[in-house]
């Protein structure tokens, strides 16, 4: 039976529905440019879908994972449009246009784009991001599915099931994720044969001076910690409770100092070990608890960092579980898989995901600085409909020259490198009063308004 293709509702605008200024903000288009360039993917000739606008499109195609491929091309090419000459007549590809356009592109500008602006965004005044003067950081893995096609399961393989194997292919991904901001950074991912420690070697040069990473207890290993701690960060890692950590000095908290060796060998000989501080504690009181729990940090002075607090600031390594349910549930949607029907694209569409998702993250900590608030009070899939809603469309495709614009549209402002320009009182062309564009402070006030009126109403 034929699919029916997914459409936006009708009368759908494109200050409705697409969410290109975040975008363009977070990633401009001189950026994308530049890497262009470096990667040796700029267009050659003109084209109905030169590779700066293939990139935001990918990148778009994660904010509307249940629409179809040439809908979210209508909607970019609309912003476009808009921007440029609203009296044009638009030229949607086909689905095999687009797929030659977006094979064209490749996944080396995407992941490369990825590496160089997906960071951490926390800053002093960003409520729960930091303990004392380090920036909390968490180190994790998950799996996510992709097309039903031979091609992606002869390369990322298949997970098993009860009976058989399971439905879709999937990839394998670690990341890094600031708990503040729930920002995912440092991600590689790759088949999901490839296990996780071995995905975590290439996350964790990630890590810089000034960071604490909170991990669970089957990143724990010799080398994975020294090479963390090669970074500068400090770690606090859980472990496993019966690993053989003999207490060398008893601390006034009640941690106490041991070493980690690399081997059995070295342990009896006593060589080449690393002095670590170990915590160990219990949760009364809380249903499933287990007996007892233990840690192992690098931060050795016990005043700087008490163990009570620490045991207590363990479990905001939780907050990556949370960073990942926004990711795979709210923006890609449940029992969603990744369209792509071959690898290289399947690894493209992974970085827009991942860069998606970091727009709107930046959008909602600006939000939450605006407001004074900690980021974790505003919603993500609230902050995802305020972002397809709101935000201003003339800061959307950059267009060659900020001429081209002006020539065009005296009354508005250029769009800069990812800033905005307070508006002209009078609307815009072709656009109704009660349609005004709001600028992208203002869309940041929306999201902390709208969520914080809405969590004074629940208490």
């Amino acid at each position: 039976m034929a699919r029916t293709v997914a459409e936006l509702p009708s009368g759908s605008r494109i200050t409705d529905y697409v969410s290109l200024g975040v975008i363009t903000k977070t990633f401009p288009s001189a950026k994308i440019v530049t890497i262009l360039e470096a990667t040796a993917r700029s267009s050659v000739r003109q084209r109905d879908l030169p590779a700066q606008v293939v990139v935001y499109y990918v990148i778009a195609l994660a904010l509307y994972m249940q629409s179809s491929y040439r809908e979210v091309l209508r909607c970019l090419l609309e912003g476009i449009q808009w921007l440029r000459d609203p009296s044009a007549t638009i030229k949607v590809a086909g689905k095999s246009g687009i797929s030659q356009a977006r094979t064209r592109l490749g996944w080396e500008p995407l992941r490369q784009l990825h590496d160089e602006v997906v960071k951490p965004i926390a800053v002093a005044a960003t409520k729960g991001a930091w303990y004392g003067a380090w920036r909390l950081v968490s180190l994790d893995g998950s799996t996510l599915d992709v097309a039903d096609e031979k091609v992606n399961e002869d390369a990322f393989g298949r997970p098993g099931a009860s009976r058989g194997s399971s439905a879709y292919p999937q990839i394998r991904f670690v990341s890094l994720v600031e708990n503040g901001t729930h920002v995912l950074f440092g991600s590689q991912m790759d088949a999901y044969t490839t296990g996780e420690i071995t995905l975590a070697k290439t996350v964790l040069p990630g890590l810089r001076k000034g960071m604490l990473c909170l991990a669970d207890r089957q990143f724990f290993g010799y080398q994975l910690w020294k090479q963390a701690r090669a970074t500068g960060a400090d770690l606090l890692w859980r472990v496993k409770k019966n690993m053989r950590l003999t207490c060398e000095k008893r601390l006034p908290d009640g941690s106490y100092l041991s070493r980690i060796y690399p081997s059995e060998r070295d342990w009896r000989r006593k060589t080449n070990g690393i002095v670590v501080r170990v915590i160990d504690y219990q949760l009364e009181g809380v249903e499933g608890a287990e007996p007892i729990y233990r840690l192992v940090t690098s931060i050795l002075d016990y005043e700087k960092a008490p163990a009570q607090e620490l045991a207590a600031l363990y479990h905001e390594r939780w907050e990556i579980e949370t960073a990942l349910d926004e990711l795979k549930t709210h923006l890609r949607g449940a029992k969603i898989v990744l369209r792509s029907k071959t690898p290289d694209l399947v690894r493209q569409e992974f970085y827009g995901f991942l860069m998606a998702h970091f727009a709107i993250r930046g959008l909602m900590h600006e939000a939450a600085l605006k407001a004074k608030e900690d980021p974790d009070r505003l919603s993500f899939l609230h902050a995802v409909r305020v972002v397809r809603r709101k935000l201003p469309v003339f800061s959307a495709i950059s267009p060659s020259t900020e001429e081209s614009i002006s020539s065009r549209s005296a009354r508005r402002d250029s769009p800069g490198a990812g800033r905005l320009k307070p508006q002209s009182a009078q609307p815009a062309r072709r656009q109704a009063e009660d349609e005004q564009l709001p600028t992208s402070s203002s869309a940041c006030q929306a999201i902390a308004a709208d969520q914080l009126q809405e969590s004074d109403q629940n208490h």
